[in-house]
């Protein structure tokens, strides 16, 4: 399947991770991503969209962000007092290449989701320089759907580059 094809897809997957839990600030105060709404997501980050990109689905920590788009990972950082300060990373996702979850267990761990890209420019190059971004859920909310598709888009990067 094509990386354009599950693009397409990422609407419906995530759509289907949207059984979060409550909590709001004791899940933020924890460390743990709450999903926000599209049109908050457009309202508040839409001027750091390229052309064209659209947003899938956004997660909101207590005072920090990240959303998911048709291209990529957007990681909103926010520092400071008052938060004004801003630290914007992108992880494209043509160049993630593994993924890794944890699911909650008993008592109060939460679920996780690791991934790993590449951050040299050039994919096939002799020597790659890697990364890593763990994103962490509240316990009741079904990371499943998400690290399916993020498996997915990581299973045919690795198919692609090693063509």
């Amino acid at each position: 399947m094509a990386l354009k094809d599950l693009m397409d897809k990422t609407s419906n997957l995530m759509e289907k991770t949207s059984k979060s839990a409550g909590g709001g600030i004791a899940q933020g105060l924890m460390g743990n991503a709450q999903e926000m709404n599209k049109e908050k997501v457009q309202s508040e980050y839409g001027m750091y969209l390229m052309s064209g990109e659209t947003v899938k689905i956004g997660y909101q920590l207590l005072r920090d962000v990240f959303v998911v788009t048709d291209r990529r990972i957007i990681d909103f950082d926010k520092q400071g007092a008052t938060g004004k300060k801003m630290s914007i990373k992108s992880i494209y996702l043509d160049s993630i290449v593994g993924v890794e979850a944890e699911t909650a267990g008993a008592g109060i761990d939460d679920s996780e989701i690791t991934i790993r890209y590449i951050t040299t420019p050039y994919h096939k190059a002799h020597s790659l320089s890697m990364d890593s971004r763990k994103f962490e859920f509240p316990k009741k909310y079904d990371i499943t759907n998400l690290y399916n598709h993020l498996q997915q888009i990581a299973y045919d990067n690795y198919v692609r580059i090693n063509q």
